[in-house]
């Protein structure tokens, strides 16, 4: 690996070679230059990065099963890397400058402390329109994007938020403003118009009086995200089997006299064994918990004759999100007739809905044509009828008939984007809820659903 050393002494690589698991070259020697012991230190750290090492027998052999080929993983980053630089050539800007995780992850992938670095911004990554894709990671994390073959460099990020920073900020923001601005006047050909898709207020003043404008960036990632490759729909397909995988545990675990927590605890365990990343919310609850919805995971009890929902809102294998809700009947009874009346309602408003995704469908077409719900459910409803999926929930966001006057807004499903289908009813006032949700790909000609999670016979009224 050629390293090169930065202006303050800082290590960086050039990543353009593709990382063979466990080649590690042999030491070169107690008596090698520093630059041959640093150049093995990163090849051997780079053939253990986590993503090079792969998921491991038991999600290899589920997606073997499930015949599902592997991505090229390599032709899956220089589509995303297009994506991203086909939405700032259309909006005229120098480049992007991002801070949220997904983000970094989608132009790089390359991860680390995803949850972390949510809330702590240590972590960047520079994307010119024409020039280098440039990573600021963590300290000594330079390591963990060596299996990347899209990141031309890697420095140690300046942190300029008060936690590192303190009495400091100003001080290291100017630093950082200063540094971001080279970039663009080095790379942006004359164009100043820099986009962030997220950045504290306090340092755009000290970009500004760089020259350099700060643009609303947002909608770069959100739109370059929507179209899949079909690399990421392999990616995600295999995601969705391991998903699928952990939630039959669950199920196979489910009985009265265990907590929520018990059982939300085993899709979580399952996820990591799978080579799972983190799970977005805590939505499973039980029995009176599930009416109103968005009660967390608890203590509660499960008990005999409790219907169970959750979502699993689930980022898993290659950083792809499954979000797919199932309810479920606990204990070997048979259900309520009301049981099964919600059941039924949320199921064919799941059905009817599906059976409206096609390529050339309006948004606005989806929230007015699609199937609501009797007026004494919509105070419960859920926040949305559709909305995309990728590496989390993404644009777009299709709302309720009666929320469109203030929400909704206009676009159109495409070929290659994901959905999910959603539904609740619950009703107001009610005992208890029903969720149930369905992750689903728009092809050429219509759609094909993703996910295949069996519903509950019982509760469909078939047994």
């Amino acid at each position: 690996m050629d390293i090169k050393t930065s202006g303050s002494g800082q290590l960086f690589g050039r990543h353009r070679r593709k990382i063979a698991p466990f080649e590690i070259p042999e030491h070169p020697g107690p008596n090698a230059s520093h630059e041959d012991l640093e150049a093995w230190a990163r090849s051997k750290a780079a053939n253990f990065n986590q993503h090079v090492i792969g998921y491991g027998a038991l999600a290899e052999g589920e997606w073997k099963a499930a015949k599902i080929p592997e991505p090229d993983l390599g032709t899956m980053r220089r589509y995303r890397l297009e994506r991203i630089r086909e939405q700032l050539r259309a909006r005229d800007l120098a480049g992007i400058y991002l801070y949220d995780p997904l983000n970094v992850r989608y132009a790089t992938d390359a991860s680390n402390m995803q949850l972390w670095t949510l809330h702590n911004p240590v972590r960047a990554c520079f994307v010119a329109t024409d020039g280098p894709v440039i990573l600021y990671d963590f300290h000594n994390c330079e390591h963990l994007s060596d299996h990347s073959e899209v990141v031309d460099e890697v420095h140690a990020g300046i942190a300029w938020f008060y936690f590192e920073a303190g009495n400091r900020v100003e001080e290291q923001a100017a630093k950082w403003a200063k540094i971001t601005a080279g970039l663009v006047h080095q790379y942006g050909g004359g164009n100043k118009r820099l986009a962030f898709d997220q950045v504290d207020s306090h340092g755009i003043p000290h970009l500004n009086r760089e020259g350099i404008e700060v643009i609303y960036g947002e909608d770069v990632m959100e739109e370059a995200r929507k179209i899949k490759s079909p690399d990421e729909i392999l990616c995600m397909r295999r995601a969705v089997v391991a998903c699928e995988a952990a939630m039959r545990e669950m199920e196979k675990a489910l009985r009265p006299g265990m907590s929520e927590n018990d059982l939300w605890s085993i899709l979580h365990a399952e996820n990591i064994r799978r080579g799972g990343e983190w799970i977005e919310t805590r939505l499973l609850a039980s029995g009176p918990r599930t009416n109103p919805w968005f009660q967390e995971s608890s203590a509660r009890i499960i008990e005999a004759g409790d219907l169970v929902s959750f979502d699993t809102d689930l980022i898993g294998s290659y950083g792809f999100c499954c979000d797919i809700s199932r309810t479920w009947l606990a204990g070997d009874g048979n259900p309520s007739n009301e049981q099964r009346a919600l059941y039924q309602m949320a199921l064919e408003q799941i059905d009817h809905n599906r059976e409206m995704l096609a390529p050339g469908v309006s948004f606005k077409e989806l929230s007015h044509q699609g199937k609501s719900l009797p007026d004494e459910y919509l105070p419960n409803r859920y926040s949305v009828l559709f909305h995309g999926v990728g590496l989390c929930d993404e644009y777009p966001a299709v709302r309720y008939p009666s929320d469109w006057e203030s929400v909704g807004y206009e676009g159109e499903l495409e070929p290659g984007m994901v959905v999910c289908v959603e539904s609740y009813v619950g009703r107001h006032g009610g005992h208890e809820g029903v969720k149930l949700e369905d992750q689903i790909l728009i092809t050429d000609t219509g759609y094909e659903q993703l996910s295949s999670y069996p519903l509950d016979e019982r509760l469909m009224g078939n047994v």
